[in-house]
């Protein structure tokens, strides 16, 4: 079933940044709670046949969400966002970075910085993604790592779950 609510994916390379709006048909309370609830996060986060498993989530401002995306053949990649600001159903900025098991950085591979603007009207909520990117390098490697198409598959799969609920 094909959606009719907003979508929009803009790559913009001059200041190397992703912006994603997408509209929800729940409510900013239910919304939000499938951003900031692991048992929930987990449930869309990750792209299928992966799945997201949250090893540590701490929802405060310098908290961090520790989290693998698991594969089929139960391969672990590890990623953590460090919460920067909160703002209840209105805001999350965290920094978003590639590490292992213990939260430890990769350096190697390219972080970013979120910031997710929430804003709801009779039972739709939008939900305003910036990820900006240090480099155009940074930038250009998780595109080709399949960053948009991940991510699209993981919005639908965040649709799916606000439907059931």
């Amino acid at each position: 079933m094909k959606s009719n609510l907003l979508f929009e994916f803009t790559v913009n390379e001059d200041n190397n940044t992703v912006n994603v709006t997408r509209e929800f048909p729940a409510d900013i309370d239910s919304v939000w709670d499938t951003w900031t609830k692991p048992g929930l996060l987990d449930q869309w986060w990750a792209p299928k046949p992966w799945r997201a498993q949250t090893k540590r989530f701490d929802f405060t401002e310098g908290g961090t969400w520790l989290y693998a995306m698991v594969g089929p053949e139960n391969e672990k990649h590890w990623s953590k966002a460090e919460f920067d600001k909160i703002k209840d159903k209105r805001l999350i900025s965290w920094k978003d970075a590639f590490c292992d098991e213990n939260g430890e950085e990769n350096s190697g591979m390219p972080g970013s910085f979120w910031n997710i603007i929430f804003t709801g009207e009779n039972d739709i909520t939008s939900v305003d993604i910036t990820i900006q990117h240090e480099s155009s390098a940074d930038l250009d490697a998780i595109m080709k790592m399949g960053f948009k198409e991940g991510f699209t598959m993981g919005l639908n799969n965040l649709e799916e779950l606000l439907l059931s609920r």
